[in-house]
């Protein structure tokens, strides 16, 4: 399967889809997601053509991980689920059936959130 240029995310990124960004660098952004699963769910994003974490892994720059994955922990504390715990949650078709075909995790908290199902 190859990255398709036309996904929600790939447009947001090229300021096509409006986006108020709660965090950003030069390696991801970050934003509150349109139909939230908790009191607080944040979707972070790689700048970067990735379809998910193994296309991630295998093509990206050690960089592009390294400032992906600091940047997840940024968010985490500064959402507060430091202290209070949360969730970080990456779908990978086709049985986790992410919605978009762009690597990016889920951050979830803001109440206990029970099972992982």
């Amino acid at each position: 399967m190859k990255y398709d240029d036309n996904n929600v995310f790939a447009k947001i990124l090229r300021g096509e889809i409006p986006c108020k960004p709660i965090y950003e660098d030069e390696y991801v952004m970050a934003f509150n997601d349109i139909a939230p699963k908790a009191p607080v769910h944040v979707i972070v994003i790689t700048k970067g053509k990735y379809q998910n974490i193994v296309d991630f892994d295998v093509n990206a720059k050690d960089e592009e991980i390294i400032g992906f994955n600091r940047a997840v922990s940024k968010i985490f504390k500064q959402l507060g689920f430091d202290k209070d715990g949360g969730r970080v949650i990456a779908n990978i078709w086709p049985n986790g059936e992410p919605e978009v075909q762009h690597y990016h995790c889920h951050l979830l908290g803001g109440k206990k959130l029970g099972d992982i199902l």
